[in-house]
This record gives structure tokens, C-alpha cells and sequence, in this order.
């Protein structure tokens, strides 16, 4: 059901309470925000007529404090609990708003996943772009040795069309029983 922009944002606000007294006793909690565009553009509708100044697209200049503290309060604790958040982001809607929105969150994220129209609109699934989608700082999660089967295993797929690539590193996963077993059993030969 559709909010008022000030609902919408003060749901954000006890959501990101709720999620943070949760980790401070001890569990870990993943919030999945669909999307933080709107979430933003709930905000910037309850900031106005704060002698702030209008940016580009019609957001307000303060508009990306609160959001940002929301997607900011994802972290690993000290006692193990955690917070995640994964949020999506409209793209391509030709609104020079959520444009704003999007380049002011890209890239402040530890991954980012992009899903591909034209894969999905072929029924290729899961119709993610593998050329556009990475995490960050891999080499704090993988071993020297999985990273550089990593590498090998995106320039391989790099060569192929979005389509035969995707369903040939689906196809090459659906046949082990984990990533693990996948890139232990890889060679730039088995591509």
C-alpha cells in the first residue's frame, strides 16, 4: 500500500531504530529497501521550506543526510552481530531525479549488482549484467588463488555476449554444488 512521503520516511526511521536495538542485543538483521530512489524522494517531499537551496532534479541540498544515515548503519560489530542492508536503485526512468539519486549512492555500497532488461525481457535468468555487477575490495574476501580464477573467469565471460555469457557461467554453476566446488574445479579450459 502507497505511504504519504512522511510516512514513508518516518517508517524508514523506525525500521533503521528497530534493525539497530536488534544488532545491539546480539542478532543479525538484513533489511531489503526497495528502493532507496523512493526512499529518497520521501524525504526531499518532507524537507521543503527549508531555506536550503534546490539542486539538480529538483532535490533539496540537505536531502541525502537521512538516507545516507540509513544506509550508513550497516556494519559488522564487535560481538558479531550485524546489520545488512541491500537496496535496489531505479535506473534508465528518464527522470533526472532519480539519476541524482542513484550516482549520489553508487559506488557507496560494498557491491554492486546489476540486473540486465534485456536478458530478463529474453527470459535468460537470473538476468544479471556479469560486466557491470562487482564487489568491492574482493581481495579482503577471497584468497590470491580464487580471486585470480575470479579475474580469469570475468575476462572469459567479458568476451561472450551478455546473453551467451550468462548462461554459460549458469549453466558451468549449475553443475557443482557450491562456488566453492565451481572455482576449485575451474580451469580457463573448462570455459
Amino acid at each position: 500500500m502507497d505511504q504519504s512521503p512522511k510516512n514513508h520516511a518516518r517508517l524508514s526511521e523506525l525500521v533503521q531504530f528497530r534493525a539497530e536495538r536488534l544488532v545491539e542485543s546480539g542478532k543479525e538483521v538484513v533489511i531489503l529497501l526497495d528502493s532507496i530512489t523512493r526512499m529518497t524522494r520521501a524525504f526531499n517531499n518532507t524537507i521543503g521550506g527549508n531555506n536550503s537551496r534546490t539542486m539538480s532534479g529538483g532535490l533539496d541540498s540537505k536531502v541525502f543526510q537521512r538516507p545516507k544515515h540509513f544506509f550508513g548503519a550497516a556494519r559488522n560489530t564487535e560481538s558479531g552481530s550485524s546489520l545488512t542492508i541491500i537496496a535496489t536503485a531505479l535506473i534508465d526512468t528518464g527522470s533526472r531525479m532519480d539519476k541524482v539519486i542513484f550516482e549520489e549512492f553508487k559506488g557507496t555500497g560494498n557491491m554492486e549488482l546489476t540486473l540486465d532488461r534485456h536478458l530478463a525481457d529474453r527470459r535468460v535468468f537470473p538476468a544479471v549484467s556479469i560486466e557491470s555487477t562487482a564487489t568491492r575490495k574482493e581481495e579482503k574476501l577471497l584468497s590470491v588463488a580464487t580471486l585470480r580464477k575470479v579475474n580469469i573467469l570475468r575476462r572469459v565471460l567479458s568476451r561472450l555476449r551478455p546473453r551467451e555469457a550468462m548462461e554459460m557461467l549458469a549453466d558451468r554453476l549449475g553443475r557443482y554444488e557450491s562456488n566453492k566446488d565451481f572455482l576449485s574445479a575451474f580451469s580457463s579450459d573448462d570455459i
